[in-house]
C-alpha cells in the first residue's frame, strides 16, 4: 500500500493551452437546403418562380444586401413569398389556384452583394381587415450576424394603389422608399430594384413577424 505523497512533493496538474476559438453567431447551416445552387439542387428553392410555369406578368427583381457602412454582405440570402398574377397565394386552398406557381424563391449574394429573382408580379391581395393591400412581395432575410430572419417587403413604384396601402401607411413617410423598388427596364421582362440596407442611414424598414 503506497502512502499519500506529502503536499510539497505534489506537482502541479498541467493545463492544456487552448487557442482563441472563433465567434460564431449564427449557423452552421444546412447548406444542401439553404443554399442548394452551390449543390446542384436548384429544384429545392429556385430564385426563377417561373421555372414551373404560371400566367402573368414576368418581372426581374434585383438588389443588394449591404451592412451599416454601404458595404456588401456578400454570404446572405435572401427569400420571397408572394402571390400569383391573381392575388392567390400558393396552397391557400382558393378555387382554380395557378398550382405550378409555389410563389416562393431564394436566392444566395454574391461577392458584390447582389441578388436577383424571375418572378411574376402580384396581384393586389386582402389584407387581415379585409382592406385591399397593393401588389407587393414578402421578404425574408438571413445574414452573418442576424439572430433572427428580418421581415420586409418589396412595392412597385408604378403602382397606383401605393397610397392606399394599409401596412405601407405605418411606415413614417420619410422612409417609405426603403420599400419601393424603382423600375429600371421596361423591357420584357420588366426590371425593378430594390437594395436591402441591414443598418446605418438608410437602413431598410424591417417588420415584426
Amino acid at each position: 500500500m503506497t502512502s499519500e505523497p506529502a503536499p510539497s512533493e505534489r506537482r502541479p496538474r498541467e493545463r492544456a493551452t487552448l487557442g482563441i476559438t472563433p465567434s460564431q453567431t449564427v449557423g452552421p447551416f444546412f447548406a444542401y437546403a439553404l443554399t442548394p445552387s452551390d449543390y446542384a439542387f436548384s429544384h429545392l428553392a429556385t430564385a426563377d418562380l417561373t421555372a414551373g410555369g404560371g400566367e402573368g406578368e414576368r418581372v426581374r427583381l434585383t438588389g443588394r444586401v449591404l451592412d451599416a457602412e454601404g458595404a456588401p454582405v456578400a454570404d446572405a440570402f435572401v427569400e420571397i413569398w408572394q402571390s400569383d398574377a391573381q392575388g392567390r397565394y400558393s396552397g391557400a386552398g382558393a378555387p382554380g389556384s395557378n398550382a405550378a406557381f409555389t410563389g416562393f424563391g431564394r436566392a444566395e449574394t454574391g461577392p458584390d452583394g447582389g441578388f436577383a429573382f424571375l418572378t411574376i408580379k402580384p396581384a393586389s391581395t386582402p389584407g387581415p381587415d379585409g382592406r385591399s393591400q397593393a401588389p407587393h412581395i414578402n421578404v425574408g432575410l438571413f445574414a452573418r450576424g442576424v439572430l433572427r430572419r428580418l421581415f420586409t417587403r418589396l412595392y412597385f413604384e408604378d403602382e397606383g394603389s401605393n397610397g392606399g396601402d394599409p401596412v405601407l401607411a405605418l411606415v413614417p413617410e420619410d422612409r417609405r422608399a426603403t420599400l419601393i423598388a424603382r423600375r429600371t427596364d421596361d423591357g420584357e421582362p420588366a426590371a425593378y430594384a430594390l437594395d436591402i440596407r441591414l443598418a446605418g442611414e438608410g437602413e431598410t424598414v424591417f417588420f415584426e413577424a
